[in-house]
């Protein structure tokens, strides 16, 4: 049977409060990367997520497939070994990145997958009478694309890819593998000075949540703001 001493336990082993305070902006200073990769990571998902979901449901075959092969090779494969690739593979054939260049363009063209799904399914979501209507109205396709579709695919669109940027903000955490001096990377440095390492990470821990509560509440605040005409 197992047993645990409760009276034994010594929480600053686990968490040191003057450690971390003393170390807290050193780690702050990674913040405004991290936003960087992901903001701009989010910012290239979404106009190739966009493409990408037109493609996917195209009729024609030699936009469908490519897609579809783009889409699931992204999603089923690490973006760890994808940002190792982008940063030590690609100086083998003479392309060279800087590590924060490799951390936008690998998690900007791996959400591109998932926003591309999520595009597809919100589009596919509206009437197909919304495009009839649009077509007897003479039209384009682009044009209704982008007056008629895109507004209604928005508001349906918002809270998953709001999900996606969480997520991507916290991913930015492995951009410390390829030594992208952002949150996690300064918690690591914090750590190898302190040799307090569980100490560091909680810190680390502890910044990024903020972070997504404030991005949480802009989400809220946007889908609130598409659903107050409902």
């Amino acid at each position: 049977m197992l047993g645990i001493q409760i009276d034994e336990i010594k929480l600053d082993q686990l968490f040191d409060t003057e450690t971390a305070w003393n170390n807290l902006p050193f780690i702050l200073e990674g913040v405004p990367l991290t936003l960087l990769i992901s903001v701009i990571g989010m910012a290239i998902g979404l106009v190739i997520g966009f493409f990408l979901a037109l493609a996917r449901g195209a009729d024609q075959i030699w936009f469908r497939w490519p897609a579809r092969l783009y889409i699931s090779f992204m999603r089923g494969t690490p973006i760890l070994v994808y940002l190792f690739v982008l940063y030590y593979g690609f100086p083998l054939i003479g392309i060279e990145f800087s590590a924060i260049m490799a951390a936008i363009i690998g998690f900007g063209t791996n959400s591109a997958a998932y926003i591309a799904e999520i595009n597809r399914s919100s589009l596919n979501s509206v009437s197909y009478g919304q495009w009839e209507s649009a077509r007897a109205l003479g039209f384009s396709y682009w044009k209704t694309i982008r007056r008629i579709i895109m507004p209604q695919a928005t508001r349906i669109a918002i809270p998953p890819l709001g999900n996606v940027f969480l997520d991507l903000l916290k991913a930015t955490s492995l951009a410390a593998m390829i030594s992208v001096p952002e949150i996690l990377n300064k918690a690591q440095i914090a750590a190898g000075r302190t040799i307090d390492s569980l100490t560091m990470y909680i810190t680390a821990a502890l910044v990024y949540w903020p972070l997504t509560m404030l991005f949480s509440a802009l989400q809220d605040y946007l889908e609130k703001r598409y659903n107050r005409h409902l």
